[in-house]
C-alpha cells in the first residue's frame, strides 16, 4: 500500500503562476548552500565542521590539486568507504574484459544498436570546415576534437549504462582520442558489470573508482597516473556539479546540472494514462520535476487519478511519491498560447507535446533543452536510444544553453591567409582603426609591409 500524497496544483485562470515556477526552481537550482541532516552530519565526521556543500568542494578541489592521487584515495576512503591503492583504483583491462564476456548477448546487441543511433545522429549534425575565398584571400574555419576528456558516470541509486553511451559516443563520433570515465567505487558505479561491460563494448579502457568532488578534481588537475583531461562532462549529484564549476577555467565543462525535469503538455486528445507515465518517469529520478500543463481540466483530472493509480505498481514508488510531493505540479490554463507561453518561461530540460499536430505548437518553443512531440515520442526515447544525448540543460538555462553533443568536444580554429595584394587593398582600413584606438604598433605591422622597400 503507497502513502498516499497530493501533488501541487496551478489554475491560471484565477492567479498568477510566474511565483510559484520561480519558487520551484529555486528549489531546483544547485546553490551549493543546502545541506541534509546526515549530509551535516558527515561532514562533521569527514572535514571536522558543518560545511556548505560549496565549501565541502573548495576543500576537496584543493586538497587534490595540492596532493594529487593521495588525496583522492583519502577520500574515497573517507566519503565512500572505499580502500582503494594507486593500483586499485583503476579499473583493470581484465576486470573490464571479463564484465563483457559474463554481459548477456541481447544487452551487448542493444548497446551496439543504440551506439550506432547516435552516431548517426551525430555524424549528421558534425560541424565541417568552411573556406571563404576572395581574390588574394583565403579564410578557413577548421574544426579539430578534443585530444582528451573525461566523463562523470553516476553510481548512488542506480546503474547508468545510458549515460556511458549519451557521452561517450558523441565524443567518439566527434573524433576524440581518449576517454577517460570516473564512477562511484559502489556496486551501481564503477563496481557494476553492466557499466563495465558498457564501457569495454564502446573501447573504452580507462575507468575509474573514484565519485563525487574528488572524481571531477582528479579528471582536471590530474592525479599521477590520471591524466588531466581538457574537458569533463556527465552528470552527478550536487557535489559533482558544484565541482564542475569549481573546475571551469582549468578546464572545460558540460554544464552545471541540477535534477531532472520535464513539462508535459496535454489536451483532450492526450491519453491520460500516457501523460501519468511521463510525469513518473521523471519524478522516479528522486528528485525530479514532473509538471503538466494543460488547457484541458478533463485531462487534468484524468491525469491526477492516472498518477495515483500507477505509482503503486513503480520500484521507487516512496522516492517518486516525495518527489512529486516536493516538485510535480499540475497547471491548468487558459488555453494552448498561455501553455506555450509557461513552458517558454520554465525553459526546461525535456519538453513534451503530447497532442494531436504537436508539430503546430513547435515554432512557440524556443527554450527546452529537448522537445518530444506526440503521443508516441515519450522522453524515454531520448534518455536511452534515439541518438541526441540527454546531458541537457537544466533549471531555465535551456534559455540560452544547448545540450551535449558531438559538436562540445570540437574546437574551432581560423586560419587566416592574404596575398601581397590583399593586403594592399585593406590596408588603410587596418592602419585607420588601430590609429582610432592608438595602438601605433598595430598600425605600424601592416604600414612597413606597404612601403617600398629600401
Amino acid at each position: 500500500m503507497t502513502t498516499p500524497f497530493t501533488i501541487d496544483r496551478i489554475d491560471t485562470r484565477t492567479g498568477e503562476v510566474t511565483a510559484a515556477l520561480d519558487a520551484l526552481r529555486r528549489k531546483l537550482s544547485p546553490a551549493g548552500n543546502v545541506v541534509s541532516e546526515a549530509g551535516r552530519h558527515r561532514t562533521i565526521e569527514v572535514f571536522g565542521g558543518p560545511l556548505s556543500p560549496q565549501q565541502v568542494v573548495e576543500r576537496i578541489c584543493g586538497d587534490v590539486k595540492a596532493r594529487g592521487l593521495a588525496a583522492v584515495l583519502d577520500y574515497c576512503r573517507k566519503l565512500d568507504k572505499a580502500e582503494l591503492t594507486s593500483q586499485t583504483v583503476r579499473v583493470s583491462t581484465d576486470e573490464l574484459a571479463a564484465a563483457h564476456a559474463a554481459a548477456d548477448p541481447e544487452f551487448l546487441a542493444t548497446i551496439r544498436r543504440i551506439r550506432d543511433s547516435i552516431l548517426e545522429f551525430q555524424r549528421a549534425i558534425l560541424h565541417r570546415d568552411a573556406v571563404v575565398t576572395r581574390p588574394g584571400v583565403t579564410l578557413r574555419q577548421r574544426y579539430t576534437p578534443l585530444a582528451r576528456v573525461g566523463i562523470c558516470v553516476p553510481g548512488g541509486a542506480a546503474a547508468y549504462p545510458s549515460t556511458v553511451l549519451m557521452t561517450a559516443v558523441p565524443a567518439q563520433a566527434a573524433g576524440v582520442a581518449e576517454i577517460a570515465v570516473v564512477a562511484p567505487p559502489t556496486r551501481f558505479g564503477a563496481n557494476n558489470p553492466v557499466v563495465l561491460a558498457t564501457c569495454h563494448e564502446l573501447g573504452i579502457r580507462e575507468v575509474y573508482r573514484i565519485g563525487g568532488a574528488q572524481g571531477v578534481a582528479a579528471l582536471a588537475y590530474g592525479a599521477e597516473n590520471i591524466l588531466k583531461v581538457d574537458k569533463i562532462v556527465g552528470p552527478g549529484n550536487l557535489f559533482v556539479a558544484l565541482a564542475k564549476r569549481h573546475v571551469f577555467g582549468d578546464v572545460d565543462i558540460d554544464s552545471i546540472a541540477g535534477p531532472s525535469e520535464v513539462v508535459v503538455i496535454a489536451d483532450a486528445t492526450t491519453r491520460p494514462d500516457f501523460t501519468a507515465a511521463d510525469l513518473l518517469a521523471q519524478a522516479e529520478h528522486a528528485p525530479g520535476a514532473s509538471i503538466l500543463v494543460t488547457w484541458s481540466e478533463k485531462a487534468l483530472e484524468a491525469t491526477a487519478r492516472e498518477l495515483e493509480a500507477q505509482v503503486a505498481r513503480l520500484s521507487r514508488c516512496e522516492q517518486t511519491i516525495q518527489s512529486l510531493r516536493d516538485f510535480g505540479c499540475l497547471i491548468l490554463v487558459r488555453d494552448e498560447a498561455e501553455a506555450c507561453r509557461i513552458a517558454e518561461l520554465i525553459a526546461p530540460e525535456h519538453l513534451h507535446i503530447a497532442i494531436d499536430d504537436a508539430e503546430r505548437l513547435l515554432p512557440r518553443i524556443s527554450s527546452a533543452g529537448a522537445i518530444f512531440l506526440g503521443n508516441f515520442s515519450p522522453v524515454a526515447l531520448g534518455d536511452y536510444a534515439a541518438g541526441p544525448s540527454h546531458v541537457l540543460p537544466t533549471g531555465g538555462t535551456a534559455r540560452w544553453a544547448s545540450g551535449l553533443s558531438a559538436n562540445h568536444f570540437l574546437r574551432s580554429r581560423s586560419v587566416i591567409q592574404y596575398s601581397e595584394s590583399a593586403l594592399h587593398d585593406i590596408s588603410q582600413e587596418v592602419i585607420r582603426m588601430a590609429e582610432v584606438e592608438g595602438l601605433t604598433a598595430h598600425r605600424e605591422s601592416v604600414a612597413i609591409r606597404s612601403r617600398p622597400k629600401s
